[in-house]
């Protein structure tokens, strides 16, 4: 729909009273509404038909009379944002506002009619009738600040799934190894049953064999780290090591030899075994002690798994203060620390982190839900500066009656011509879908909440933002 091509033949007097349900319009005096009915046009809109186009300029002011009309994004199908406005609405091009072109394309959702009001005539109708100049900048205040609260919504929904993303990915790690560890060591354990029976059903050993066994497990299971191989020089002791048990009449040396490789066993070990146990019994001796060797490791890789596991979720807990006040003093310094646990899975190689804490910084009195969303930003920011390589430093400092934390990075800098802006309401520089979702305006006005200040210095190879906060009373 065109609305500048639409015919302004009306009854004035009609609209005016369709006008007065609308609370905006409702005790305008009856002649000045009829005037303004009279620069009206009446639109009746079937459902599905759109009303604007995104992109289209806004000239027209739209006062819904009856029905409603629900505005989203076409060319951004990633931008989630829509509003809907319902009979007694006004919405469009509003005087005074900066709006050039509409944002969203709005449709009809159900049998609609309008009120159109070019915006030529803002200027008549703002000389005529004053008080619509304070209602409707009123309707523009309550529309930027509802299109403000549901971006910050939009933005804390982004982040809290790109750390939701990190989290699983995180825990993935050492959940999956753990379930690996237990499935090999429901084999291992098999193999140390069948070993054992095998044992007991031949002639019994003697004291010294048993104890030999007991001391070369301990002795292979207890060593601080076991030789780490590359591929080459492991075939070549395996192969090794596989010839020595075939010279012994061992008829499963293929298999034997990757386990003894893999338990740390050397040739003068297997001549230590050799020399004391039956040459006949060697195969399940060999099955026994490996088989121990990598239950005992498998039992300590689930509990590093199992701990890695434990530790991911208190930092969890204390990166979002759960089950904790609202407000209450925060040590700025764990704070710090539980979100870089957070965004471990962005701190690969290339990456080196520079601390230095000021440990007799005070607390400050926070909501520490809230200033870990300040770290996060700060820290992912960094990050995506330097663009997988570089330092991140991180300085803290106690300013009397208040806390600094510092926040820089070895990247590019901040371009001059964009410094005074980085704080402003929805800029970034970044493309759809990159960072956190949560802009540097909404960093800004936690700091502000919370009675601080930020700033940023920024020349290229250093860029330095500076959180200081006043510290708890």
């Amino acid at each position: 729909m065109n609305p500048s091509t639409l015919s302004l033949s009306h009854d004035p007097g009609e609209l005016a009273l369709e006008l007065r349900t609308v609370q905006a319009f409702a005790d305008i005096p009856e002649d000045d509404l009829v005037w303004l009915a009279g620069l009206m046009n009446p639109v009746d809109v079937p459902p599905g038909e759109v009303v604007v186009r995104e992109g289209s300029p806004a000239e027209f002011l739209s006062i819904v009379l009856k029905g409603e009309l629900r505005g989203h994004r076409e060319h951004d199908t990633t931008d989630p944002r829509f509003y809907t406005a319902s009979a007694g609405s006004v919405t469009g091009m509003l005087p005074y506002s900066r709006l050039t072109v509409f944002p969203l394309t709005s449709r009809a959702t159900m049998p609609t009619r309008l009120a159109l009001l070019h915006k030529d005539h803002f200027p008549a109708m703002l000389e005529r009738i004053p008080v619509l100049g304070q209602r409707l900048v009123g309707i523009m205040a309550d529309r930027i600040r509802e299109g403000t609260k549901m971006e910050t919504q939009r933005e804390k929904m982004m982040a809290l799934g790109k750390l939701s993303a990190g989290l699983a990915h995180e825990l993935n790690n050492p959940a999956s190894a753990a379930r690996r560890a237990a499935q090999s060591l429901r084999e291992a354990m098999k193999s140390l049953r069948e070993a054992n029976i095998r044992l007991i059903s031949r002639p019994p050993l003697t004291i010294e064999q048993r104890d030999m066994l007991v001391r070369v497990e301990t002795e292979i299971g207890e060593r601080p780290e076991v030789e780490v191989l590359d591929p080459l020089d492991r075939s070549d002791r395996e192969e090794e090591i596989s010839r020595w048990l075939e010279q012994h009449g061992i008829q499963r040396a293929w298999q034997l030899a990757p386990a003894l490789v893999e338990c740390g066993f050397d040739i003068p070990c297997l001549n230590e075994v050799a020399a004391t146990f039956p040459a006949d019994a060697l195969e399940d001796g060999f099955t026994k002690l490996t088989a121990g060797v990598t239950v005992s490791r498998l039992v300590d890789e689930i509990d590093h798994s199992t701990a890695r596991i434990t530790d991911l979720v208190q930092s969890i807990k204390e990166y979002s203060y759960m089950d904790q006040m609202p407000e209450q003093e925060v040590d700025v310094h764990k704070g710090v620390e539980s979100t870089l646990k957070m965004l471990r899975h962005r701190l690969k190689e290339g990456i080196s982190i520079l601390r230095d804490y000021d440990k007799t910084a005070p607390t400050v009195c926070a909501r520490g839900s809230e200033l870990n969303q300040v770290w996060t930003n700060l820290i992912d920011n960094a990050l995506d500066a330097m663009g997988g390589k570089g330092e991140l430093r991180i300085r803290t400092a106690n300013e009397l009656s208040h806390v600094l934390v510092e926040i820089g990075d070895t990247g590019p800098g901040i371009p001059p011509e964009i410094r005074t802006r980085i704080f402003e309401p929805f800029f970034t520089t970044k493309k759809v879908g990159e960072g956190t979702g949560l802009g540097l305006d909404v960093v800004y006005r936690i700091v502000q909440s919370h009675g601080g200040d930020i700033r940023v210095e920024s020349v290229p190879g250093d860029t330095r933002f500076q959180v200081r906060l006043p510290a708890a009373r």
